[in-house]
């Protein structure tokens, strides 16, 4: 039996009348803790072997082989934890330590390197062959690069691109990666062209910043920071004062590439074919805007984010903010408390648990009285 701590996993899929409801609700179940009794280790949420993810069948593809960076012809979702450092810590006595030494292929794990300096509270300085979108559930962590060590608190996403870290984690963490097999068209997995990141916005005051970073590898063996800044792409909802939809990056295909910016790809939720979309949303109490919205006001929305053949919109639906798109959502409740809204069912869910929407027909509602924030990785999928 691991010692993790459980994480939530509400998987959704369709009945016999196509509508969207829950299949399986509890504990993720595929967890693999680094040694026995240390509390640390990672717990696989979703795998896939292929792309674009299969939406529809039986499987728990939770379940799925374990392998640290991911399948090549896909990826995985999973969450990383580790239990807080005792004040009585002795790095001298860890038996964990191993010392710094020249990149090497890790043993038995395809497309993953590493240097040493890890310890039972760091990671080893390593790299995947992967796109990794890095999300904070719970605690925090700093991460170190070669050039900065960055402190990283709870809801900050880092948009890995490829490159070298390490992790430290003294007090302990809960963090969520989405990890998406990348190309390395050079072999080493440096970065390729030249765009820049863009600026971050002026938003209103209701709302809250999300925090993006990027890192990469512009030298062989030194991952760098590229940017550190609030999200730059944000859409707002005037017919909802507070709703705010963060956008972090796109993969405009598979395998990922390794590139300083991608938020000058055409803005929509649904990814590019075979791609992904890293998002933070904000949703402010459902009384707040109740009664105030209808047909014009959800098609004014989905049409200025981009796609507006998602709203499945009607009088009668269960939340006027229902939509439906071939994809994979992978969703961790930041902060607050939400309620997933499907065709046949409707879940609470509270800050750290994570759904997993396959093409489901489905709202957010918040049916509490302060902002609730949701993290949402889109793939495309197929049926």
């Amino acid at each position: 039996m691991s010692s993790l701590p459980p994480i939530r996993r509400v998987v959704t899929g369709n009945d016999a009348q196509g509508r969207s409801k829950v299949v399986w609700d509890g504990p993720a179940p595929n967890s693999h803790e680094s040694s026995p009794g240390s509390g640390r280790g990672h717990t696989d949420i979703w795998v896939w072997e292929e792309t674009p993810l299969p939406i529809n069948g039986t499987n728990d593809d939770g379940n799925l082989k374990y392998v640290f960076a991911g399948p090549p012809g896909g990826g995985h979702f999973r969450v990383v934890q580790a239990c807080a450092r005792p004040a009585d810590y002795d790095r001298s006595k860890d038996p964990e330590v191993i010392a710094p030494h020249p990149p090497k292929p890790q043993p038995n794990s395809q497309g993953l390197w590493v240097r040493g300096g890890n310890s039972m509270y760091e990671s080893a300085m390593h790299k995947t062959q992967t796109l990794d979108y890095g999300i904070v559930l719970k605690t925090g962590r700093d991460l170190v690069l070669d050039d900065c060590r960055l402190a990283m608190n709870v809801g900050d996403i880092v948009i890995q691109v490829g490159a070298w870290h390490l992790w430290c984690y003294p007090n302990g963490v809960q963090m969520a990666f989405d990890m998406i097999y990348a190309d390395f068209p050079d072999g080493k997995g440096l970065a390729q062209g030249n765009d820049k990141p863009l600026l971050a916005p002026k938003l209103p005051p209701s709302v809250k910043p999300a925090r993006r970073i990027v890192t990469i590898d512009r030298t062989e063996g030194r991952g760098e920071l590229v940017s550190d800044t609030p999200a730059p792409d944000v859409r707002l909802d005037p017919a909802r004062s507070g709703y705010a939809c963060a956008r972090l990056w796109v993969a405009d295909g598979h395998p990922a590439k390794m590139v300083y910016e991608t938020l000058h790809l055409p803005h929509t939720i649904e990814p590019p074919p075979s791609g992904s979309v890293c998002r933070v949303i904000d949703y402010p109490p459902d009384a707040t805007w109740k009664g105030k919205v209808g047909a014009a006001e959800v098609a004014a929305f989905f049409k200025a984010m981009g796609s507006p053949g998602a709203s499945t919109y009607s009088p009668s639906a269960p939340h006027p903010y229902m939509q439906k798109t071939r994809t994979v959502d992978f969703c961790c409740v930041l902060e607050g408390e939400i309620t997933l809204v499907l065709d046949a069912q409707e879940v609470n869910m509270r800050a750290g648990e994570i759904a997993v929407l396959r093409g489901a027909n489905h709202a957010w509602s918040n049916r509490s009285s302060k902002p609730a924030r949701v993290s949402v990785c889109t793939h495309d999928g197929r049926n």
